[in-house]
Order: structure tokens, then C-alpha cells, then sequence
């Protein structure tokens, strides 16, 4: 499956400390779409009616096995065979020998040609994890995120609602900011959110009437964190007088991000109420439901038997 978005080769150099056999151009200019990896025994066989050449290819010790007992002129046709087909990059794991036949085909078809002295399979699987992050279906929200005991909290409402005051409480108050504002959510598995901010406002937070503030420099660096999972959603509104709120927890509701249903609770904003401690109890609660135990659940259950006694 080939993303929309896309990561230069050099990051992924970078990250996993690939050896540079060989570049036909810089790895800035390389991109890979794709967060799937393949092992192309079956090309190298003979068999390439099915081949994603925008997959990242991965020779083992398999297929080097599989090389190292063909004759050189067979063993140079199946690799040629192989490169023919435009693979993005071919990566060679456990500092395996470059046969020169791979050398030349990458030469000659322009394909990237690495190697790094990890294992094929925890290599494959730090690759598709760092893949998937990297290349994950994302949007941005106008909201903040922050850490409030473990649990990733993401704050929405209207602009001038008090988002970003309660942020700043909860970093004083030792939790740990993400991102202010804007807030880039990544969907990196059929169950998981991930939001960060964008490079340009990462660790700034901006409050009206004082500007912008450096939560790194002013709190330091325990006090902001790159990325966090989005655990719940809280929405900040306005209070209204002739609304009816939930007062006693037993309405599930949820906030659809990326298809992902995301636990959400609506707190009115009220002179007064301290939005600070109301998350933090929130957070924690959020936490208690999924160590197994629901409050509001709870109370009723002990709520009905008492009625049910007294009839």
C-alpha cells in the first residue's frame, strides 16, 4: 500500500544507521511512500507477476543463502532480474557480503543499495514501526495537547475558551505539554492516535495579553514532551443555563478522529471552576475505566440494589 505522504531515504539512514553502499543520488532526494517492507525471495526465484517496487526490499540471510548457490552468470541474472524492477531501496542485513553482481545492478539501474549489521527480523520490525509512524494518515486540530498522569489528553473548544490558560496550569502543576494551538494527529494503528506539534510553535504556548512563552526554557525540559497517544478528549464549551449536563458519568461518549473513536467528556466553562483539577480528575478517571473499574457504574449498581431493597 503506497501513503500519500512521504519521507526522505536519509531519515531513514539516520534513524537505523544504514550503511551507504550505494546512492545514485543524495538520500535527501530518495522518498519512500510506502510503510510496508518486502523480502524478495520470490522475485529472486523468478516469480515477479506480484512486486511492489515501491517497498522498501529486504535481503536476509535466506536470500543470500538462496545467491550464494546459484553460479555467478545465474546468480547475475536473478539479481539483474531483481533491480530491473525499480525497487525503491534494497537494504542487506546482518552485515552480509555485497556480491559484486549487486553492486553493478544497483550501479546500473539507479537503485539505492544499503546495509545494516542488524538481524532481519527485529530490523524488519523496527523499520515498519518507525515506518508507520512516519508515513500514518494525519490531520491537524486546533486544540492542545498535554500529558496529565500518563494519559494523553487532547483539549478542544472555541478560540478564547481557555485551552491554553489550562494548559500552562497543568504544566505548572507537573504535567507536561505537547502542543499548543495546533495539533498534528497521526493514525499509526487501527487503535492508536498519536499527536504532536508542528516544528515551527513545538513547546510554545501562547497566552493572550502575554504573548508567546517558551514552556521548555521557563519550565524545563521535564515539563514538555515530543509526542503522546491521544487517550481522551476533552471539549470545553461556554456554560448554558438551560443545558443539561451529565452529572453522573454514565453516558459514553466519543470523539471521531481518523475513524478512531476517542473516549470524549464536554466540562462548561463556568466562572470559578477550576478547569485544571476538573482534567486532572478526568484524566485519572479515564484511567481508572481502563484498569477496569467505572465509578459511575459502580454508584448505580449500589443505587438500584438499595431501591430495589427498600421495595
Amino acid at each position: 500500500m503506497e501513503s500519500k505522504y512521504s519521507i526522505p531515504l536519509s531519515d531513514i539512514i539516520s534513524e537505523f544507521s544504514l550503511e551507504e553502499v550505494y546512492l545514485p543520488v543524495p538520500a535527501e532526494n530518495i522518498k519512500i511512500s510506502s510503510p510496508e517492507v518486502s523480502r524478495p525471495g520470490l522475485a529472486l526465484s523468478g516469480f515477479v507477476d506480484v512486486f511492489e517496487p515501491f517497498r522498501i526490499q529486504i535481503i536476509g540471510k535466506a536470500e543470500h543463502k538462496y545467491l550464494s548457490g546459484l553460479s555467478i552468470p545465474q546468480r547475475a541474472i536473478r539479481i539483474n532480474a531483481l533491480f530491473k524492477m525499480k525497487p525503491v531501496a534494497v537494504v542487506v542485513t546482518s552485515n552480509l557480503q555485497i556480491y559484486d553482481e549487486m553492486l553493478e545492478a544497483a550501479k546500473v539501474e539507479n537503485i539505492p543499495l544499503l546495509r545494516t549489521e542488524e538481524r532481519t527480523s527485529p530490523f524488519m520490525a523496527a523499520l515498519i514501526a518507525s515506518l508507520n509512524t512516519s508515513l500514518a494518515p494525519r490531520i491537524t486540530r486546533h486544540g492542545v495537547l498535554v500529558e496529565v498522569y500518563g494519559e494523553g489528553v487532547l483539549i478542544l473548544g472555541d478560540s478564547g475558551i481557555g485551552k491554553s490558560e489550562t494548559a500552562i496550569e497543568l504544566v505548572k502543576r507537573g504535567h507536561r505539554l505537547i502542543a499548543d494551538d495546533a495539533v498534528e494527529i497521526k493514525r499509526v494503528s487501527n487503535k492508536t492516535l498519536v499527536g504532536t506539534a508542528p516544528d515551527l510553535i513545538r513547546y510554545y504556548i501562547e497566552l493572550r495579553g502575554i504573548g508567546i512563552v517558551d514552556v521548555r526554557r521557563l519550565f524545563g525540559m521535564g515539563a514538555v514532551k515530543a509526542t503522546e497517544r491521544i487517550d481522551l478528549v476533552i471539549k470545553l464549551e461556554s456554560w448554558a443555563p438551560d443545558k443539561l449536563y451529565d452529572r453522573f458519568g454514565l453516558d459514553e461518549e466519543t470523539e471521531n478522529i481518523l475513524g478512531i473513536g476517542v473516549p470524549a467528556i464536554t466540562i462548561p466553562v463556568h466562572h470559578g471552576r477550576n478547569l485544571a483539577v476538573v482534567i486532572e480528575i478526568a484524566a485519572m478517571n479515564n484511567r481508572q475505566k481502563k484498569m477496569g473499574y467505572n465509578t459511575a457504574e459502580e454508584f448505580n449498581k449500589r443505587l438500584m440494589e438499595q431501591i430495589e431493597s427498600e421495595e
